[in-house]
């Protein structure tokens, strides 16, 4: 609707103009501010104002016009609500005519279970994906294996000395650097199952045990991210791409962004707002971490996305300027990746802090919360706020079945206009509804709400912020349920035009809560 509107004022007015939405909505459906135009006009917002009000009222889609100072607040007539509704619930098959997109997100190193912090990036990263590909984007999701590196050896070392303990009866002190928890003693035992107990006997089988460490960890990985409904189209290895990395120095260097220094390389990060410059190889000829990540940056700009998207965890930020400056001495634009950062969460239960698993050694589990509170819950918590500031929720709320649970409250108006159709005997599906004109104002202003969907898909979706479309949920849910409450819909002269209505709100609803990831209710 707010598409159709905009072109529609735009080519009356014969000038692009940006349309917002009244603070208070006894002004109209929608108003048009006209303070940024008046340098250009070379008049006065209140003029500016009064003379496209004239334009406006003149046009059949307005039923009516107030100007306010420099506002222009119109309502849209039943006609134009009427066929945008009709396009609203037409079938629609979008092809992907914008951008291609790369989205990586999550990339948590495979040498242990997923925390209830990888959780947030991933949830986000996974409804950004949805938004993109239901607005015409060609989004591609991607997880970074980070399987090269002394993580990954310390893993096997972890897992080697936690079978010498098992099966040798030897001390289970874990050097630094190495990892803790129930899962550590877990893999040695399925490594004993797998290799055979010889394989804690001397120290030249940790490598195996590190690839088979990491392959356990993955597969894990994959399964509690399909727990939460997140599956990637793409997993990329660190280690396999470590190959390009000759090729990578040799375009780095013709791009005058190394120097040698101390017997290590350096890369010229500090020219593109990095804080020094930063090593890249090492005094022993090892490629540090960050060459690692330079690979795999200069690899995604070889597959010609339009754009790359990376969503990292907070601590990451300064690392920003550094990828960024090596993607510039590598010839490519870096304003093409863009980075979002993921807050950690804090947890509670029933006021009190949520118990660390002792599977993990020292962190909350996102397979544990995902179990307590189900996918949905915590997929719509996590999504209630922009990614990168402070989440904190108490696990015992998301159990609640009333209004307090957004979750609970969002489904539960979709599942009442179930009820409603049932209830009148039509087919919710086949319903075809009826004229729209003469509808109440408490029902138009209901629809002008529903058909704001799209409106703020794509605000959430250019802006990086799922939030709206929760925030929206919520109020269109809460409009209905005082709708519901405030107006008798069954057995009265005009139950199918309210039913009209409630059939778009219910489909607001419902591809709504898919695209953040939940599938809802038709029952309660």
């Amino acid at each position: 609707m707010y598409q159709s509107l905009k072109a529609l004022i735009n080519k009356a007015l014969a000038i692009e103009c940006f349309l917002e939405k009244p603070k208070d909505k006894k002004f109209g459906h929608f108003a048009l501010p006209t303070f940024s135009l008046a340098k250009n006009l070379k008049k006065n917002p209140q003029e500016i104002a009064r003379e496209f009000g004239e334009t406006l009222q003149s046009l059949p889609q307005i039923a009516s016009v107030n100007v306010v100072g420099g506002y222009v607040n119109f309502s849209v007539s039943d006609g134009f609500l009427q066929e945008c509704a009709k396009d609203f619930l037409a079938p629609k098959s979008p092809k992907n005519t914008k951008e291609r997109i790369l989205l990586e997100y999550v990339s948590a190193n495979p040498t242990g279970p997923l925390h209830i912090g990888h959780a947030r990036g991933a949830i986000f990263g996974d409804c950004l994906v949805r938004l993109g590909i239901y607005l015409g984007f060609e989004v591609v999701s991607e997880y970074y294996i980070n399987d090269a590196g002394a993580q990954i050896e310390n893993l096997g070392k972890s897992i080697y000395i936690a079978g010498r303990h098992l099966y040798f009866g030897e001390s289970y002190e874990m050097p630094e650097g190495c990892y803790k928890g129930e899962y550590i003693l877990e893999l040695a035992k399925e490594a004993k199952e797998t290799f055979g107990q010889e394989c804690f006997e001397a120290e030249k089988n940790i490598f195996c045990l590190s690839v088979f460490g990491k392959d356990k960890m993955l597969e894990e990985i994959q399964e509690n991210l399909a727990q939460i409904g997140i599956v990637f189209d793409n997993f990329v290895s660190e280690k396999a791409l470590f190959k390009e990395w000759d090729s990578t120095l040799e375009q780095l260097q013709r791009g005058n962004g190394v120097y040698e220094l101390e017997q290590k390389l350096w890369i010229k990060s500090s020219e593109y707002g990095d804080e020094k410059d930063r090593v890249i190889v090492r005094e022993n000829g090892e490629p540090t971490y960050l060459a690692g990540d330079i690979i795999y940056h200069r690899d995604k700009f070889q597959r010609s996305f339009d754009r790359c998207i990376n969503i990292w965890g907070a601590d990451h930020h300064g690392y920003i300027a550094r990828i960024k400056a090596a993607i510039e001495f590598l010839g490519y634009d870096s304003k093409k990746l863009e980075v979002l950062l993921s807050q950690m969460v804090a947890l509670l239960k029933g006021g009190e802090t949520y118990k660390m698993s002792k599977r993990a050694g020292n962190f909350i589990l996102l397979k544990d919360v995902a179990q307590e509170v189900g996918s949905d819950a915590l997929r719509l918590t996590f999504l209630s706020k922009k990614a990168d500031t402070h989440l904190e929720f108490d696990v015992e709320d998301l159990k609640k079945q009333d209004s307090s649970n957004p979750v609970y409250y969002i489904n539960y108006a979709h599942a009442r206009i179930h009820t409603l159709f049932e209830k009148s005997h039509q087919d919710f599906e086949s319903f075809q509804g009826e004229s729209l004109e003469g509808i109440n104002e408490s029902l138009r202003d209901l629809l002008v709400l529903a058909l704001s969907f799209h409106k703020v898909l794509e605000d959430a979706f250019y802006q990086r912020a799922p939030q709206k479309v929760v925030e929206y949920l919520r109020m269109l849910s809460s409009e209905f349920h005082h709708f519901y409450n405030e107006e008798k819909i069954l057995h009265t002269e005009n139950e199918k035009q309210i039913l009209s209505v409630l059939k778009i709100v219910a489909q607001a609803i419902f591809q709504g809560l898919e695209l953040l990831g939940i599938q809802a209710k038709t029952k309660m």
